[in-house]
């Protein structure tokens, strides 16, 4: 699967809508790096946050998953808790061509400071706002910035369109806005 150039991503962006809004180039004056990037493209994080708390002695389980869990947040920065992680998501909204997959990548910057980005892959025929969860691994609070760069999205092409996508077989995280929690 060969990864997709900055010039592939331009043209699906703008043609077919594939990440909205887009950003042409890199703009990091200031702050951590977002937009288009030689071989990705650098997402920026929303300023909505679930931090997760043990205030209520919660248990997460992803079969029966409580509100409880976490504490809702919103501003431009967020602070996540030492060994604790947080569910954000990206302001960008994607659409992923039906013979390409999505990988996600956490950016050097946050990674040089214990925060660990992850998300599973984003599949062929599946958009919305990527939900994100970010682990703080030190034993400190570590601080996210909304509206920054926070990952880099890769986009490998497939010898050709895939037999069954994800709209296919209508994904219960298809066209997701906002935080999206676990659904069974």
């Amino acid at each position: 699967m060969p990864v997709m150039p900055d010039s592939w991503i331009r043209e699906k962006a703008q043609s077919a809508k594939m990440v909205e809004p887009f950003v042409e180039a890199q703009k990091r004056e200031g702050m951590i790096s977002y937009g288009l990037s030689s071989y990705g493209y650098d997402a920026r994080l929303a300023d909505e946050f679930r931090i997760f708390t043990n205030v209520d002695n919660a248990l997460v389980d992803p079969k029966n998953f409580s509100s409880t869990s976490f504490v809702e947040r919103q501003g431009k920065e967020c602070i996540i808790p030492p060994n604790s992680f947080v569910l954000c998501r990206t302001v960008e909204y994607f659409r992923v061509p039906r013979d390409i997959l999505v990988i996600c990548l956490g950016k050097s910057t946050y990674a040089r400071c214990g925060l660990i980005v992850n998300v599973t892959p984003l599949e062929p025929e599946w958009e919305g706002h990527v939900t994100l969860e970010i682990s703080n691994t030190t034993p400190l609070p570590a601080k996210v910035y909304a509206n920054e760069g926070i990952c880099q999205f890769l986009f490998l092409q497939g010898a050709g369109p895939c037999e069954v996508s994800y709209a296919d077989r209508a994904g219960k995280y298809m066209k997701q806005t906002g935080v999206t929690l676990p659904r069974i």
